[in-house]
């Protein structure tokens, strides 16, 4: 460009009409054919930033599972028992935290439309219910894990006390059924102790006829009482001397254990805890009743049925409805009032039922 730039000045110098030479000219054409070559190139070359870190995150993610399948068939090879324990555990963090975002769903909507737990459909009330109890479970395993290091002894004791420690996500189907059975034994060893204090207030019951109905309930070792004999002796239970407020320490304590609470509190925390706990099986009752027992799955019928003090883990399907629908009637016919009939349904309407007796 230079050397055209003097070749012109002297053209204009001399008067003369010099032209450029071949090489001035060629480098005019390699110049303006340089122009053209700098046109900005078309957009569609090249990828978007966002285009770029899509790409970039799949195959992250497709390279961490391709190592994550090496890693788990690398465990299932070499270390099998520890793998059955890590995939255990990996599927309970997994299903805990659905749980948890779920019960967040629930209370978020709960807060929006201002609406009460009883109000709730059956299911959500019962997942709430089931949350936090898991919920104050794991509460343990977290305080015990604050000192530093603790949390290798944690581990150990996980892995040591299962059925103390771990709730059901992170237990195997051998130990929920195991787990299951062993928590019914506990149970059922205070059934006894509740039918003798029962016995013991029969002389405080003004009413003869009444009497002699709780009598008969309570002397029926062996059969499965009808809904209209425990129905029968609401007015028992509203009031002095079986009414919620006016039970016995040591029947507190008792009923406690066969509703699976603990019983080292003082007796009116014990009180309150067990009328909280019979309220919200209450609610529950209420809200299955509108939904429909045929609505429930198989493994739900099992739950409500162990939950109510039945111990369902060994008896078929049709069964675990059947009783749960007497269980309904029973509830559905009850006041606020009358909810300690209700709790001790727990021990006279499943102590003696069908497949039961072991």
């Amino acid at each position: 460009m230079a050397l055209s730039r003097v070749c012109w000045a002297r053209s204009a110098v001399w008067g003369s009409a010099v032209t450029p030479g071949h090489f001035v000219t060629r480098r005019l054409q390699l110049g303006r054919s340089g122009l053209a070559w700098g046109a900005p190139r078309s957009s569609k070359l090249h990828l978007s930033p966002k285009a770029d870190v899509k790409n970039l995150m799949s195959y992250v993610v497709t390279k961490t599972k391709a190592i994550n399948g090496k890693y788990h068939r690398f465990l299932g090879r070499h270390f099998p028992r520890f793998y059955v324990l890590y995939t255990i555990f990996m599927k309970g963090l997994q299903m805990l935290w659905a749980d948890a975002k779920k019960a967040r769903r629930i209370k978020t909507n709960m807060w929006k439309h201002n609406i009460k737990f009883h109000q709730l459909p059956y299911r959500e009330m019962e997942h709430l219910r089931q949350f936090r109890q898991d919920v104050t479970k794991c509460l343990f395993l977290g305080i015990i894990s604050i000192p530093p290091f603790a949390n290798y002894l944690v581990f150990l004791l996980m892995y040591l006390f299962p059925r103390q420690l771990l709730i059901r996500h992170f237990w195997t189907p051998k130990q929920q059924t195991d787990f299951l059975d062993i928590y019914h034994a506990f149970r059922k060893q205070s059934h006894p102790e509740i039918i003798s204090y029962l016995e013991k207030v029969i002389p405080l019951i003004s009413d003869a006829g009444l009497r002699w109905r709780l009598t008969d309930l309570c002397t029926k070792r062996g059969t499965h009482p009808a809904i209209h004999d425990i129905l029968a002796l609401r007015e028992c239970f509203s009031n002095h001397p079986l009414g919620m407020n006016q039970l016995q320490a040591l029947h507190v304590k008792a009923l406690s254990r066969a509703m699976l609470l603990t019983s080292y509190l003082p007796p009116p925390l014990l009180r309150h805890r067990l009328k909280t706990h019979t309220t919200v099986i209450h609610q529950l009752d209420k809200a299955l009743a509108k939904l429909g027992i045929g609505q429930l799955t198989a493994q739900e019928v099992k739950s409500a049925c162990y939950l109510r003090g039945l111990n369902s883990t060994h008896i078929g399907e049709d069964r675990c409805r059947t009783w749960l629908g007497e269980w309904l009637q029973i509830s559905c016919s009850l006041k606020e009032a009358e909810l300690s009939l209700l709790l001790h349904n727990v021990v006279l309407l499943s102590t003696n039922y069908l497949g039961t007796r072991r």
